[in-house]
């Protein structure tokens, strides 16, 4: 199975989950690719995609970078299987609620409800990361 892992991370919080669902997809067995989303292109490889960022501003995506990469493949997640994680400073996580209807509003299979870790990823986070990266690799 082919997994890309897609973030933006302005602090290292989402890139060091980022690495943890990686090692987790490879510990599976996946064949996974790790970009920032500054390298990443808006054809999308086969396989399932994990996609990473952190909370921003009013609870929204980061808007400079992420966002309109991710507006321009939107249409391209119907039938995808697709991941979330991310990591936030204050709030409770409304920006994830309203990026998985997104991801569901435009036909994305969600594997698992997104993954949030408040500030730095503690050693729970890193697990939840990892066992969100095995989920996958199982496609």
């Amino acid at each position: 199975m082919k997994v890309t892992i897609v973030y933006w991370s302005g602090t290292g919080n989402t890139e060091a989950m980022a690495q943890a669902v990686c090692e987790g997809a490879r510990s599976a067995g996946a064949q996974a690719e790790l970009l920032p989303v500054a390298a990443a292109s808006a054809d999308l490889p086969e396989g399932v995609l994990v996609l990473g960022c952190p909370a921003m501003g009013s609870e929204e995506l980061e808007e400079s970078e992420f966002e309109p990469w991710f507006s321009a493949v939107l249409p391209a997640l119907a039938g995808r299987k697709v991941g979330l994680f991310g990591s936030y400073d204050w709030g409770d996580g409304e920006w994830m609620r309203l990026w998985q209807e997104r991801v569901k509003e435009a036909g994305g299979i969600m594997i698992a409800d997104g993954l949030i870790c408040n500030c730095s990823p503690d050693g729970a986070a890193l697990a939840g990361c990892r066992a969100l990266g095995e989920l996958a690799a199982k496609g």
